[in-house]
């Protein structure tokens, strides 16, 4: 979220949005798998989102945390001009305005008309609240639960961030059996390990085999921090690698960062074999295969980290990135000591949820993606999560803010806005996109310098091409009593 003098950078940057938005490609791709192949070919696009997608060095400099998201002091003047100005003392979801002849009627006198567009379906609902005051401005069956398709990744991310904190890092580690003969290389969960820290871990363990006398190893792999299934309940699918807590660059098997790709059915075993191939090359041979086994109780050899959790989960957002999701669910379950699998994850998220005081009545977590339909949430508890974000007092939740996608510019909304041009720039929001499910959830400035958190969940929706562009137009009149 930007610091407070960038409001008026935001709203310069409309006139730019407008153009680029009208020039926008048209919403295209064919189905597949319950998610849009065009969404998630356009979250494989280089451009970012937030504010931490640069390659993380090697090892932190030290500890770094998220600034606090800004408060608005002119909000409660601007929404009534009879209420003081003054700092927020955090927000909250709460009910609506009970003044009826204020904003909120003029907003539902906006809204309204959009939300019954034929193209969200029989099935809609809404809210909208102001972040400064956690004041509820529109609502139409907010607290109804819907499957929310991939927007339930933002209550992922903020239950993970909320467990662990931003500084987090999933470490993947070497660990020497007592004799030396054998080393097991363990997985900590880390979907985003890559051949380059592969190499470099594979080379800190050689070095360390070398000074205790040892050039020649067998090598084992332990995935048993995660339990349970590790296929999603979709079935193999190129959204998704199977969840195992050791994997390289999430099981893909071509170049491409993120979106679809065809996907690895041993993601373990093929890390492990990649693995004995660098430590061969860093001079201790490796005999025999790769085989899975528990790994020893001794100190590691060497290991190697992942980013922060606050660039996890800005990734996460920005490319609707499918297996970063389920991983920052089992990194969650792990902080409450639950199983890490589909169900223990489940069951940590909701609790860590109900833990920052969100209502999560009727809710379901059945993944931390989104792909499985059995998900649901309502749109109350998603713009109580983005308000928690936006509250100056939980800054360790602010990359719930940075991470969401800008409209018409950047991942999974970046071909988003050409029918509703005012919100390029000034939109960002978590797309939500299964076969007749169509959910936008996010935050939009205002010029008077306002920012709203929105939610729009539609379902039984008849196309993408019909709902999409229609959830665009519901938060693109957001934006100001000039863009209707």
């Amino acid at each position: 979220m930007p610091e407070p003098r960038t409001w008026q950078l935001t709203a310069g940057s409309a006139a730019l949005g407008l153009a680029l938005a009208a020039a926008a490609v048209t919403l295209a791709g064919p189905w597949d798998s319950g998610q849009r192949t065009a969404e998630r070919a356009r979250a494989a696009a280089p451009a970012a989102g937030g504010t931490r997608h640069a390659p993380p060095p090697p090892a932190p400099a030290a500890p770094h945390r998220p600034a606090p998201a800004p408060s608005a002091p002119g909000v409660l003047a601007a929404l009534n001009p009879a209420a003081p100005a003054g700092p927020s003392t955090g927000p909250s979801a709460g009910p609506a305005d009970a003044d009826p002849g204020k904003r909120p009627a003029d907003l539902a006198a906006v809204l309204g008309p959009l939300l019954a567009d034929p193209g969200l379906g029989p099935l809609r609902t809404a809210s909208v609240v102001d972040t400064a005051t956690g004041k509820q401005l529109y609502g139409e069956g907010a607290t109804a639960p819907m499957t929310p398709a991939s927007t339930v990744k933002i209550a992922t991310a903020a239950a993970a961030l909320s467990a662990l904190g931003p500084d987090h890092r999933i470490p993947t580690t070497t660990t020497a059996a007592p004799d030396g003969k054998t080393v097991t290389l363990t997985g900590g969960g880390d979907p985003t390990l890559d051949d380059t820290r592969l190499k470099a871990l594979a080379t800190d363990t050689a070095r360390a085999l070398r000074a205790r006398g040892h050039t020649s190893v067998r090598l084992a792999y332990d995935t048993g921090l995660y339990t349970g299934p590790a296929i999603h309940p979709i079935g193999p699918n190129e959204n998704i690698a199977p969840v195992t807590a050791l994997m390289t660059r999430a099981g893909r098997l071509d170049t491409s960062p993120s979106g679809p790709a065809p996907r690895s059915a041993d993601p373990a075993r093929d890390t492990a074999t990649a693995f004995a191939a660098h430590l061969t090359r860093a001079g201790v041979t490796v005999t025999g295969d790769p085989a899975p086994g528990p790994a020893p109780k001794a100190a590691p050899l060497a290991r190697t980290h992942s980013a922060p959790l606050a660039d996890l989960v800005e990734r996460t957002l920005t490319h609707s990135d499918n297996d970063l999701a389920e991983a920052l669910a089992r990194q969650t379950a792990l902080a409450h000591k639950l199983p890490a699998s589909f169900d223990g994850a489940g069951k940590a998220v909701r609790a860590e949820l109900a833990r920052l005081g969100l209502p999560v009545t009727g809710t379901r977590f059945a993944d931390g993606s989104g792909l499985d339909r059995n998900d649901r949430v309502s749109a109350a508890l998603l713009t109580g999560l983005l308000t928690r974000a936006a509250d100056p007092a939980r800054p360790a939740l602010r990359p719930l803010l940075t991470g969401l996608p800008v409209g018409g510019f950047t991942g999974t909304l970046a071909d988003r806005f050409d029918t509703a041009p005012a919100g390029a720039g000034l939109v960002r929001a978590k797309t939500g996109t299964l076969t007749g499910v169509n959910t936008l959830a996010g935050t939009v400035a205002t010029p008077d310098g306002r920012l709203l958190a929105f939610a729009f969940l539609a379902g039984r929706t008849p196309s993408p091409y019909q709902a999409q562009p229609a959830l665009d137009r519901l938060s693109a009149a957001l934006t100001g009593p000039d863009h209707p």
